[in-house]
């Protein structure tokens, strides 16, 4: 028994020790500052959830946040970024509300903020140009939709939540879970061929795409910019020298 507590101690530490040691540290340093992003994301999510079972208030949100393939394209990008924190009306907020404040903290505590936002706002919208182009393929064609598709809401954080898990999982070579969640909504996606299903999908690969390219090209430009900074102090101090050199032999 204590041989396979063994095993499994050590497995979860090959799987979630880089994870578990960001978080610490992290929140450690930060304290209760430490998600500032995923809290008002959470917020958001809330406050949207309240106001559109108001009277008025879902045309309210309707107007600021609620995307349909059928929209002129400009309305739908205007409207995506608050799209993202209108909940589904006709399922519970709560398992929204758990899933961002978790997986947005995460992101935020592993990636940082820029690129949870960066990741939450391009996967959902890799999301919601995917259903425009299935509308306007057509049901015959195999990642077609049929026309009512246009006039159903696509809101709501789940495509970002599957995207940043993926990230998070991929930064902190999480393979096995990176794993999991690419086949429960591969799986989900092929047992339920809805629109919420594929968009999950879609923001999957959208994910795995920005995530390659954040390994490839993240360090890229902090790097340059770290050389072009010592070249520009080697550079000033070299000048500072010949003008110190200058007037030393000017004096003599």
């Amino acid at each position: 028994m204590n041989q396979q507590h063994g095993v499994l101690r050590r497995a979860a530490a090959a799987e979630w020790g880089v994870l578990f040691s960001t978080l610490r540290s992290e929140i450690a340093r930060k304290r209760f500052a430490a998600v500032p992003l995923a809290t008002t994301a959470t917020l958001l999510v809330l406050l949207f959830s309240i106001v559109q079972h108001l009277p008025g208030g879902e045309r309210f949100v309707t107007h600021v946040g609620v995307v349909k393939a059928g929209l002129p394209l400009d309305v739908s990008l205007l409207r995506t970024p608050l799209s993202l924190y209108v909940p589904a009306l006709d399922l519970p907020v709560w398992g929204a509300l758990v899933q961002v404040f978790l997986v947005f903290g995460l992101a935020e505590l592993v990636l940082g903020r820029r690129l949870t936002l960066v990741v939450a706002y391009v996967c959902t919208l890799a999301g919601t140009l995917f259903a425009r182009v299935g509308v306007a393929i057509g049901p015959d064609h195999l990642f077609g939709f049929p026309a009512a598709v246009a006039h159903v809401r696509d809101t709501g954080p789940s495509a970002a939540v599957v995207a940043l898990a993926i990230v998070v999982a991929i930064r902190c070579r999480a393979w096995w879970t990176a794993g999991l969640v690419a086949a429960v909504m591969i799986g989900e996606a092929i047992v339920l061929p809805n629109l919420a299903g594929l968009e999950h999908v879609v923001a999957l690969l959208a994910a795995v795409l920005l995530a390659a390219a954040v390994e490839v090209f993240g360090d890229f430009w902090p790097r340059v910019l770290a050389v072009v900074g010592a070249a520009t102090s080697v550079a000033t101090e070299a000048r500072r020298r010949r003008a110190a050199a200058a007037a030393g032999a000017v004096v003599s």
